[in-house]
């Protein structure tokens, strides 16, 4: 009879756990949606829901863009700093954190022409 008690307290302890935890799952964005990272995509995350762990997907043709991690201030200026993570696969899959994070192409005159995006993840 202890042992049906037992496993009758630990099963109610695993439902209870079960119920109050929250399962998260990442979401995968491409940016640009079907057009891709191209220019003028500045306000695409605009009216989007993101959250740390969610996957953005830079789309383009390898050697057009670049996509290139930078802070605020490299955003507003479209100037990296020399040690920024620069991808150039074409198929760029960067995994989000919370926070804001900043993207620019760095390919001359590209940020300038709104090759760049601002998202903040909860």
């Amino acid at each position: 009879m202890v042992g049906r008690s037992y496993i009758a307290a630990l099963a109610i302890i695993c439902l209870c756990l079960f119920y109050h935890l929250e399962i998260t799952v990442a979401t995968e964005f491409t940016v640009g949606d079907s057009a891709g990272w191209s220019f003028n995509i500045e306000n695409w995350p605009n009216g989007k829901s993101f959250k740390a762990g969610d996957v953005l997907v830079f789309k383009y043709g390898q050697g057009a863009h670049n996509v290139v991690v930078v802070d605020a201030e490299g955003y507003n200026s479209c100037k990296p700093k020399s040690d920024s993570k620069t991808y150039t696969s074409g198929n760029d899959k960067i995994t989000l954190a919370a926070g804001t994070s900043y993207f620019i192409c760095s390919y001359p005159g590209h940020c300038e022409a709104a090759l760049k995006i601002k998202v903040t993840a909860s």
